[in-house]
């Protein structure tokens, strides 16, 4: 049984907090390839005895924030301890550190297309480098959340901060393979009756699944997350995508994302220019049958309407719009409301900055 370092004070224990923030995908033309992270944070306190009881004693996780009715508390179901565990198995470490307790502090809405899921795992995965002590840079560290999280926009964006553009790797063969084993063997389902010696070897991810750049970002824009009063699952958001696009649209989209990864650092940033380039034909138009009152409020909020705007748009699979803005915030967000309301959608608005990523503090 593996089993931290003793210490000669009986009363020492190891604490640490992790902070992750939310995020928002595509940022219109940028469908699985963009990401921003926001200032809603999934905050884990953690500690532990250095020199526990001999009776080992699994961790004990408590909850509160968003999602405290529906989060797993179990340890062998909970997302995030799942994914620790599984980067402490991939470097031999088989269980946690016994009379672990972890304390999460959740800000981010769940089903919302603001990053929850890949929050959790950016900060599972950051758990168990801190449990095993490993040390794992980011790029390394990025390569255990994509064998949990396939697209890397939002986790890329958690993990690094700020607005960020991410891709990944075309690997060879084996490396391929390897990169591809289905979720169910990275994250087993744990059975009832299962004993210490199941599941200790998980698929290692191959180096260098993906690869990211972080773009600039003006100072002067702030995100106003508007946010519907309903979940929607990115599973059911993608099924309503289609399987082929037409050149047009493929075009129509690299055109605005060219443009958009520089506009948005430029400073003043140019409303006209960003409006324009936050237009997208990949996913936004398929998802409204999902979301009552998308087109209306993103045809009817403009930059011509409500001075501060610098565009709009659905956050990741939504159902929240992120507006860009400089200013105007509660005009913008409140004839949202009214839009959303013709449509019987209650809303919650928030203005959020934009984070800096993860952080882990001792």
């Amino acid at each position: 049984m593996w089993l931290l370092p003793r210490s000669n004070n009986l009363m020492a224990t190891e604490s640490f907090t992790i902070l992750v923030p939310a995020t928002s995908a595509n940022i219109g033309p940028g469908f699985d390839v963009v990401g921003l992270s926001l200032s809603l944070q999934l905050t884990l306190s953690v500690k532990y005895p250095l020199s526990p009881p001999p009776e080992y004693l699994a961790p004990v996780i408590t909850f509160s924030g968003e999602g405290a009715d529906e989060v797993p508390l179990d340890a062998y179901k909970n997302l995030t301890t799942r994914v620790a565990l599984y980067v402490l198995r991939c470097h031999g470490i088989p269980i946690f550190p016994s009379h672990l307790a972890i304390h999460v502090e959740n800000e981010i809405p769940f089903g919302r297309g603001l990053g929850s899921s890949g929050a959790a795992v950016i900060a599972g995965v950051l758990l168990g480098n801190e449990l095993g002590h490993l040390n794992l840079p980011k790029e390394r560290l990025l390569d255990f959340a994509l064998m949990v999280e396939r697209h890397p926009d939002n986790v890329t964006a958690a993990l690094i901060g700020g607005f960020v553009g991410s891709y990944l790797k075309e690997l060879d063969g084996q490396a391929s393979e390897a990169a591809s084993v289905p979720l169910s063997e990275v994250l087993p389902e744990y059975p009832p009756d299962a004993g210490e010696d199941w599941g200790l070897n998980p698929p290692v991810p191959p180096l260098g699944i993906g690869h990211y750049v972080r773009f600039g970002w003006s100072e002067n824009i702030k995100a106003v997350a508007i946010i519907p009063r309903f979940e929607l699952s990115t599973a059911k958001a993608r099924e309503v995508l289609p399987t082929q696009y037409s050149r047009k649209d493929v075009v129509f989209n690299l055109q605005r994302l060219a443009v958009l990864t520089t506009a948005l650092g430029q400073t003043p940033p140019d409303p006209d220019l960003i409006y324009e380039a936050m237009k997208d034909r990949i996913h936004q138009q398929y998802r409204k049958t999902l979301i009552p009152g998308l087109p209306e409020v993103t045809s009817s909020i403009t930059p011509a309407t409500h001075p501060g705007l610098l565009g709009i748009c659905l956050s990741g699979a939504g159902p929240t719009i992120l507006a860009l803005a400089t200013h105007g915030f509660e005009a913008i967000a409140e004839d949202a409301r009214s839009i959303f309301k013709k449509f019987g959608i209650e809303i919650d608005w928030k203005v959020l900055e934009i984070a800096t990523g993860c952080a882990v503090h001792r």
